[in-house]
């Protein structure tokens, strides 16, 4: 009864968006949940909200140990790019000697600041998974395919960000991408025919660390469902070899 019901959950949890065969699986899952009568008792709540944490920390963890590699942002989809502001000042400076690859240096650096910041961000999502009700995880079960990275960003997002905020600040510095932005501006701001800018980066980096960071963690939860290789605990094996044999 709790490898079944436990099933259902983890089937909810990590169907892979677009995929064809999703309607056809959730279906199945809701009329088993149906034909079951419902969710279990107080112990078949215990092992369902212990399996679906589980399997989430799994999946941050997987995806912080990626992006936390060396070029784990820079080469990969969540590759963050110069903001949109910050794009006059890179137009005008590529014909100044010394300054014709502000964007490259500056995406680098980015890049590299995320993924010094990204490392310490599996305590803040630990946090909000041992938080999880057991009614947290039935409206996992009832929502869309992306429903666990969705709770997480709910209960977590603004967490991490200001959690991240002063790490980015600090990786930035470290990598010296503040020290070179600010030299970049204030050559743009010594430019005739030009509007002073003091962009700053800090926000800018937080939020697209975190959006890549969320992004991958949904890659996560559909790759445990469909392959084999990554169902990496007991749990997960035999709760996907029952899904293997439908």
């Amino acid at each position: 009864m709790r490898i079944v019901i436990t099933f259902l959950f983890s089937l909810a949890l990590f169907s892979q968006p677009a995929h064809a065969q999703f309607g056809d699986l959730l279906k199945k899952a809701s009329d088993s949940a149906k034909q079951l009568g419902g969710l279990g008792g107080t112990g078949d709540q215990l092992d369902i909200s212990n399996g679906l944490k589980e399997a989430l920390e799994i999946g941050v963890d997987s995806a912080v140990v990626q992006l936390s590699q060396v070029n784990g942002y820079m080469e990969s989809p969540y590759k963050i790019l110069i903001p949109e502001e910050a794009k006059t000042v890179v137009g005008k400076l590529k014909h100044v000697p010394g300054f014709r690859d502000v964007e490259y240096k500056m995406t680098q650096k980015m890049n590299e600041a995320a993924e010094l910041a990204v490392k310490k961000a599996t305590p803040v999502f630990v946090s909000a998974i041992k938080q999880m009700s057991f009614a947290d995880a039935k409206e996992i079960l009832l929502g869309q395919d992306d429903a666990a990275t969705r709770y997480l960003e709910k209960s977590s997002g603004s967490k991490l960000y200001e959690d991240f905020m002063p790490m980015i600040k600090a990786a930035l510095d470290e990598v010296d991408a503040t020290k070179y932005w600010n030299s970049v501006v204030s050559k743009y701001n010594k430019l005739p025919l030009t509007k002073d800018v003091n962009e700053n980066l800090d926000d800018h980096v937080t939020q697209k660390a975190i959006s890549g960071l969320f992004g991958l963690i949904e890659v996560k939860e559909s790759g445990i469902r469909n392959d084999i290789g990554q169902r990496t605990s007991p749990l997960l094996r035999d709760v996907f070899g029952q899904l293997d044999n439908k």
